[in-house]
């Protein structure tokens, strides 16, 4: 009998993602080609796909070399020198920072005073991270990404001390930072900044993955999502393998297995997560196949 294989329905795009894509598609279906400043999502099949469909992925360092085209903003945001340097060389943009994330950096900027230290949960380097960071400039500002290392920093007795998010964290990293955090600063302010339609997604997946045998969790690499959301998984669920395409399926993993469930990062589309389903289904029909003629 071929296993059950079955996609969580709380996997696959956020509302951002969607958004950013939908928009670079509309924009495809009418012209040759699409600049796009940075990968649009952090899943390499789903850029492939889009660049199949004319979009060129560039670096900042580009963009003085673009004079008078158009550039798609992904939905991870931008800091203010960005948007300054596509105005100073008459770039039209296709914004698609994602309205969470905007929220986020409209925030920083209000509270962007001296006496104002703020720290900062994210992971170093990630597009949103650095887009935020592009919005304090009197603030002193800490980047931290777990709990240990709010005991490195040197707070001033003086300065009022915010804590924020980056909006794709997990909310046990964010209640873990901000307990440390409030053990050495009680009389520090919290900001849950965290995005809820990636948040709410742990305990359904965590559901999930108990109610199967073994999961597959399909996500790109550098996504910051999916290695959250992939902990989830094999927290409640040890038989859990991350794979990033259908190729990667190890059927040893799925052997005894009847309950065969399909999950994905905010990241990871729809069509990629079916295809690793077809994949498996297919398997096992050859399988079965090739029993009966024997």
């Amino acid at each position: 009998m071929r296993p059950t294989v079955t996609i969580s329905s709380h996997s696959g795009f956020c509302f951002g993602v969607v958004y950013a894509v939908e928009m670079a598609e509309a924009y495809l279906a009418e012209h040759p080609y699409l600049y796009c400043l940075g990968d649009l999502v952090h899943n390499d099949e789903e850029v492939q796909r889009l660049k199949a469909k004319g979009l060129r992925i560039i670096s900042h360092a580009d963009l003085p070399n673009l004079d008078g085209e158009t550039v798609l903003f992904r939905a991870h945001g931008e800091p203010p020198q960005t948007y300054e340097v596509a105005r100073q060389h008459n770039i039209r943009l296709l914004d698609a920072s994602c309205p969470v994330v905007l929220k986020l950096q409209n925030r920083l900027r209000e509270i962007d005073f001296p006496h104002i230290e703020i720290i900062l949960l994210g992971s170093p380097g990630h597009p949103e991270v650095i887009g935020l960071m592009g919005q304090i400039h009197q603030a002193t500002l800490h980047i931290v990404s777990s709990p240990d290392e709010i005991d490195q920093i040197s707070f001033d007795p003086e300065k009022t001390v915010y804590l924020f998010s980056q909006t794709t964290k997990a909310p046990a990293l964010f209640e873990a930072v901000k307990n440390r955090l409030l053990a050495r600063r009680p009389d520090a302010i919290i900001a849950d900044t965290l995005c809820r339609q990636v948040s709410n997604r742990e305990p359904h997946l965590a559901t999930f993955a108990k109610e199967q045998d073994v999961v597959l969790f399909v996500s790109g690499k550098k996504s910051s999502n999916g290695k959250a959301l992939f902990s989830v998984c094999q927290a409640a669920n040890p038989r859990s393998y991350f794979i990033s395409s259908p190729e990667e399926v190890d059927f040893t993993w799925l052997e005894g297995a009847q309950k065969i469930g399909i999950a994905g990062a905010t990241s990871t589309p729809q069509w990629l997560m079916e295809a690793v389903k077809a994949h498996i289904e297919t398997y096992f029909d050859r399988k079965a196949a090739a029993a009966t003629t024997q």
